[in-house]
């Protein structure tokens, strides 16, 4: 038996969660030949002890993940996403949500004991149990499976800008920036690579790390409220403030508004119970438009 081979059956038997080999041969052979043309394969990986739950803080204040509704999902060819002032961000593929926010986070947390565009065998039983509470069944298998194919197929443009408005640094604007650089799947392990361009959005501390453990505790039905958290993790202020326009376009919701206010406030309430939160509410600004206040706990 080869080395590969025993590794993907220790993976099989639950052993370990990632590996450099690739169960795939002609996958193995692609990065090596890469190595021998001194392409970039093996860059140093973003930080040490990085957690899960690390995400670059451009993409939290984006609409890149928002709480949509159920098979609700836009196809986007080159939208221009919502994003803050210093950055702009295209996207080609379909609109991700929270969970697919979970499967990237976890999929870079599992990345780590590698160089950062080598590839990673992990079991899809292991992954699951990561970011999903209850029963693991065929059901999310396939939406594993779904989620998977969906990053590898998204595509990203993204300039981060400096406060005159000039280019701090650009990813993916010749060459195509993917969330997978690669991806395949055996049977039960799915083998992948990172793509290297993500250690830019890493650089200069530039991510949130959120509290995985009260992610998990978010109740079905209540993304918002993953959103939110996402979102207070970017900044250290101990009360945030975000309009209501500004939030309803970054969370992707077509609605009324009144209708988005309620969902708000159910979000508000779940991260006050989790106490990711002190205290929330909607009030009014000093131009009398509608914002949301956070206080976060001392």
């Amino acid at each position: 038996m080869n080395r590969i081979e025993e590794r993907i059956r220790e993976i099989r038997r639950g052993v370990g969660s990632s590996a450099k080999s690739t169960p795939l041969a002609s996958l193995a052979r692609q990065e090596k030949s890469r190595g021998e043309r001194g392409e970039a394969t093996s860059q140093s990986m973003f930080l040490p002890g990085f957690a899960l739950g690390a995400f670059p803080n451009h993409l939290n204040r984006s609409s890149l993940i928002a709480p949509i509704a159920r098979n609700k999902r836009k196809e986007h060819s080159k939208t221009r996403m919502v994003t803050r002032r210093d950055c702009i961000l295209e996207y080609r593929g379909e609109q991700l949500d929270e969970a697919d926010g979970d499967l990237i986070m976890a999929l870079i947390a599992f990345a780590q004991p590698f160089p950062l565009g080598d590839p990673v065998l992990l079991n899809r039983k292991q992954l699951l149990r990561k970011i999903k509470r209850g029963v693991i069944g065929s059901s999310q298998y396939e939406w594993l499976y779904q989620s998977m194919k969906r990053l590898r197929q998204a595509t990203l443009f993204l300039e981060a800008l400096k406060p005159d408005g000039s280019t701090r640094y650009t990813v993916g604007m010749m060459e195509s920036f993917n969330i997978l650089k690669s991806l395949s799947y055996d049977s039960e392990t799915y083998c992948y690579t990172l793509d290297p361009h993500w250690i830019l959005m890493f650089g200069n501390r530039e991510y949130s790390l959120i509290d995985w453990g009260k992610r998990l505790q978010i109740r079905r039905g209540l993304d918002m409220a993953k959103t939110l958290q996402r979102l207070i993790a970017t900044s250290s202020d101990r009360v945030q403030r975000y309009a209501l326009e500004g939030l309803k376009a970054q969370m992707a919701y077509g609605g009324r508004l009144r209708d988005f206010r309620d969902s708000l406030g159910r979000a508000v309430c779940e991260l006050e119970r989790l106490e990711i939160i002190a205290r929330g509410c909607i009030q009014d600004s000093s131009r009398g438009k509608p914002q949301l206040v956070l206080w976060l706990p001392p």
